[in-house]
């Protein structure tokens, strides 16, 4: 079960008290009470596993660690230690007791949601000329707390779309160790499968067919989340009747919906040509010229073709990491 819009608590961690202490050293004198240290603060960072809101699914309170109390000597106390807590690129975070919301977009991004409290003052630091003994100290303060619904709006880095039977699932194994159900039949499956290459997250996404932006089959609830996928990889077979007829089919279905859809990177794939001649595949690509889409042939089953799939993905891959910080 993919978990995908889940409700938290957080609450940062407590500053430590400050301590009341003096010198116990030989011959020496004055407050030597240390300071409490902070408390530890809450961050979410965005990483590519698509289930990481799963572990919010019964654990919804989570507390970051107190800082720990001054001590004599000089000592001051421990800071505590940063709760991070994992969700998937595309989460967004929204907090509901401010209103605040961040969308997480990008592989080893961080936001600071709740500050840990500052540590109190030991008497050390409360000496002066007319206070040499200073019994005085502070307490530390709350951690700042925060109700937090995250929701998991980027479903998949790359959707796969087409007609059904096109070879989907079997592109996104041969991509990916999703293991879905690869058949030959003329329908569609109920729910999308995903996988992960590296660092991004594919989508087979089902539910594409002629009238699906209309309610026909599953196909509203399937278009949304391509309103969610960067890029698509949009795959046509080479035992089609008309390829062509069949790729203006979905096109028509993303426009219907949603205008945008018709915008997004697109990336067209010939699938299955290790089914038919050259000859074929030959005439199909002149097809698709006419209508000005560069289509490039495929077949999973040819190691050399998916290396031109893999050299695409790449490229989304470089473009979705945060870039190293110069030294």
């Amino acid at each position: 079960m993919l978990i995908d819009d889940v409700t938290i608590k957080i609450s940062a961690g407590k500053g430590g008290k400050g301590a009341v202490a003096f010198d116990k050293n030989k011959m020496a004198i004055g407050p030597a009470g240390g300071s409490g240290g902070n408390g530890g603060n809450v961050y979410f960072e965005s990483v590519n596993n698509l289930s990481a809101l799963n572990q919010f699914r019964y654990k919804k309170d989570l507390i970051a660690e107190n800082g720990q109390d001054g001590r004599d000597q000089f000592r001051d106390g421990k800071d505590g230690e940063d709760l991070i807590l994992k969700v998937p690129v595309g989460t967004v975070i929204h907090n509901l007791d401010n209103n605040f919301s961040k969308e997480l977009v990008k592989i080893g991004e961080q936001i600071l949601v709740a500050k840990g409290g500052n540590g109190g003052k030991g008497n050390f630091l409360f000496r002066g000329p007319h206070r040499t003994s200073p019994m005085r100290f502070q307490t530390g303060l709350p951690g700042e707390r925060a109700a937090v619904r995250l929701e998991l709006k980027l479903i998949a880095d790359v959707g796969l779309i087409g007609l059904p039977n096109v070879g989907k699932s079997s592109l996104l194994n041969a991509l990916t160790s999703a293991k879905s159900k690869v058949a030959n039949y003329p329908f569609t499956t109920l729910e999308p499968n995903l996988g992960v290459y590296y660092d991004l997250v594919l989508a087979d996404i089902p539910g594409l067919i002629e009238g699906a932006s209309t309610g026909k089959g599953l196909g509203v609830k399937f278009l949304r989340h391509i309103e969610r996928t960067n890029t698509l990889f949009h795959l046509v077979s080479t035992e089609s009747l008309n390829p062509v007829d069949d790729y203006r089919t979905i096109r028509k279905e993303l426009e219907n919906y949603n205008p945008t859809l018709s915008l997004k990177k697109e990336h067209v794939f010939i699938n299955k040509i290790d089914l038919v001649s050259d000859e074929i595949i030959k005439k199909i690509i002149a097809k698709f010229k006419k209508i000005k889409v560069k289509a490039m042939p495929i077949s999973v089953s040819d190691e050399k073709n998916m290396d031109k799939v893999k050299t695409i993905l790449n490229q989304i891959a470089d473009e979705k990491r945060v870039p190293a910080l110069e030294n």
